[in-house]
């Protein structure tokens, strides 16, 4: 039971070693495959077997096979690539694809995706890459009054196929415009009024004209293109002049007061008041927003009033009809241009305006204004009744009034036309963004990444795959770089972990188990051998003495011999009987002798002090035996072929 246990010992080495080094010719041979991640098998020993010892009950070990085969999931090193959708996880998590039309999902770290003929992101077996969409919401900010902004990405949804379905952008009506400028506080005033000295350019603005407000007619004046809803471009231009009245001046006490005028080419304006009246056919075409900014001695914006034609104006051409402006959501005051002359879109107090946000760096934090008047008309020239913010925030870059000249500092607005897309990219937040014609880089998804609790059970399906088991748990989704998700890498690939270092000594030490496994199994064998040897050896004299012609044999031995050649004559015996049935004689001295020989030879016995020879010799030959004995007296015989011997002493035996 011992040698044979020690033989399957062995050979559960052998097997178990023979598995580890297909472990590592595996991991050996995936050491340029992207995004791999190596195993390691770890042996356990077998069930022992319970033996009684001089100590009590004691246990012999059976072997080993192999424990378990754990997955390597070490970050792998990351190599730059040319292509924007190559992409690599620094950290945990794994990318998300599912086959087209089937509602299963497989899990990978092998980022080398692309873009097929349908627009799907897809890997290398065409899955198709999992994301959220991204909420790019095209109604204006200022038209919504929960809208909040935020820095981060809005996902919706649930994942689904990332899909790009649409290679152009949609254009985007403007809703908001910064324009923050330095006035030069040494301006002098160009336009003037008596009666309304603070709403002098509105006074000189004719729409009907070809050019509505002359040169002489403001101090500075800045332009910027805004979108309608159908990408068309409009050139958007403020105006601005200081108020130098005396009696405005007194009253600001070192402050200044600056007037300005929000306008668009009359021919652009499509407005319509309820009662029918056309803005374009009226001097005040084109004027969307007018109003007053307030600078302290130090030229720094502390106010702002603003200026709105309502659509039930009584009148457009009258400062009366006015009224001080809205407020978007956000704190800016909003203004409407209704470019393609849309339904309930001629003000801001209608149901469908496309409202423009005017932002000069101060907003309020209240959609009110503290002490406004009913109208513009009703300022005259007091600068106590201009509207004032309840509760306004000076941004860092805001409007200015310094003795450096007039300049623009900054001015941007969000709208755009219609744009075809160039490229994609995609952060480290995994947000796939496009780049298009128009200049606009919208976000368009956010990659899914995957993570588990027991990531060492996922089952792996082949092609850089894996899948979820009962073990590995539900995928826990999320965004990358957040909820301890990796962050994406764009232009780069993961590579396979695998340590060719590591790889060659465990090939080694595994070799070396191999051999002193199979030292065993061969000293086992040797053991076993000489067992059966020793068998042979007790076995051999009993079979021989069952044999007649041993007793023929040692009777004539008996005549010449005393006990200590009788032992002697015994041996030979012995020797003749096994060497006999293999066809050969054998000597007492080792010679060791054929058939043919034997049938030529006799034995010479030589009994010890008494002179005398006693020869024997049993021969057989062609299949049947006979004994042929003589006793020969003298110091001489002749042999079987009449040769003469001579004189011995010694025992000599020949059978066959």
């Amino acid at each position: 039971m011992g040698l044979s246990a020690a033989l399957y010992s062995g050979t559960s080495g052998l097997k178990a070693h023979g598995e580890s080094m297909t472990v590592i010719g595996n991991n050996i041979a995936n050491v340029s495959t992207v995004g791999f991640k190596g195993s390691r098998l770890h042996f356990e020993d077998a069930l022992s077997q319970a033996t009684t010892t001089a100590s009590g009950i004691g246990q012999i070990g059976r072997g080993v096979q192999v424990g378990t085969v754990m997955a390597d999931f070490a970050q792998g090193s990351l190599e730059t690539t040319t292509e924007a959708t190559d992409l690599a996880i620094g950290g945990d998590g794994f990318f998300v694809v599912s086959p087209p039309g089937e509602d299963i999902q497989y899990y990978t770290r092998a980022g080398n995706f692309r873009f097929d003929s349908d627009g799907k992101l897809t890997d290398p077996h065409g899955y198709v890459v999992q994301g959220w969409k991204v909420q790019n919401d095209n109604n204006p900010i200022a038209a919504t009054s929960t809208q909040t902004e935020s820095s981060a990405a809005k996902i919706e949804g649930v994942p689904t196929d990332i899909v790009l379905d649409n290679f152009q952008s949609p254009p985007q009506a403007t809703s908001h415009v910064d324009i923050m400028t330095n006035l030069d506080s040494q301006s002098t005033d160009h336009a003037t009024d008596t009666t309304d000295p603070m709403f002098a350019m509105f006074r000189n603005w004719d729409g009907t004209q070809d050019e509505p407000l002359g040169d002489s007619m403001y101090a500075y004046q800045s332009t910027l293109k805004t979108y309608d809803q159908n990408g068309s471009a409009h050139n958007m231009t403020v105006y601005f002049d200081p108020v130098r009245d005396d009696t405005v001046t007194g009253a600001a006490n070192g402050s200044q007061i600056w007037e300005y005028m929000v306008t668009v080419p009359p021919s652009d304006d499509g407005r319509v008041l309820d009662d029918g009246t056309a803005l374009s056919t009226t001097s005040s075409a084109g004027v969307l927003m007018i109003g007053t900014l307030t600078f302290n001695p130090a030229g720094e914006l502390v106010n702002t009033s603003a200026f709105t034609l309502p659509s039930d104006a009584a009148t457009a051409t009258d400062l009366s009809g006015w009224t001080p402006a809205d407020f978007s959501s956000d704190g800016y005051p909003i203004c409407t241009a209704n470019f393609l002359g849309e339904e309930d879109a001629s003000g801001t107090n209608q149901s469908n305006p496309k409202n423009i946000e005017i932002n000069f760096g101060i907003k309020n934090t209240t959609t009110a204004w503290d002490g406004a008047p009913a109208n513009a008309a009703a300022v005259g020239t007091d600068i106590a009744l201009l509207p004032e913010i309840a509760d306004s925030t000076i941004s860092a870059l805001s409007s200015t009034s310094y003795n450096t000249g007039s300049t623009t500092l900054f001015q941007s607005q969000d709208g755009y036309t219609a744009g075809f897309l160039q490229s994609v990219s995609v952060d480290r937040d995994g947000i796939l963004t496009g780049s298009y014609s128009n200049g606009q880089v919208l976000e368009l998804y956010a990659l899914t990444l995957a993570d588990f609790n027991d990531q060492y059970s996922l089952y792996r399906e082949g092609g850089n795959l894996f899948s979820e088991t009962r073990s590995s748990g539900p995928p826990l989704t999320g965004m990358a770089n957040s909820s301890g998700k990796g962050a994406i890498a764009s232009n780069s690939l993961e590579q396979s972990n695998v340590d060719l270092a590591t790889e060659f000594v465990n090939m080694i030490t595994t070799q070396k188990g191999y051999q002193a496994n199979s030292k065993t199994i061969t000293t086992t064998d040797e053991m076993l051998s000489t067992l059966i040897q020793m068998k042979r050896q007790f076995l051999l004299p009993f079979l021989v003495f069952k044999k007649p012609a041993f007793w023929r044999a040692f009777w004539v031995g008996m005549q010449g011999l005393d006990c200590m050649w009788w032992s002697r004559m015994l041996h030979a015996i012995i020797a003749w009987k096994w060497h006999g049935a293999h066809g050969m004689g054998v000597s007492k001295h080792g010679v060791v002798y054929n058939k043919e020989e034997c049938h030529a030879r006799k034995l010479y016995h030589f009994a010890h002090g008494c002179g005398r020879r006693i020869a024997g010799a049993y021969c057989s030959g062609g299949g049947s035996g006979g004994w042929v004995g003589a006793r020969l007296q003298g110091r001489g015989h002749a042999d079987h072929s009449g040769r003469r011997s001579g004189q011995g002493d010694g025992l000599d035996h020949a059978m066959s």
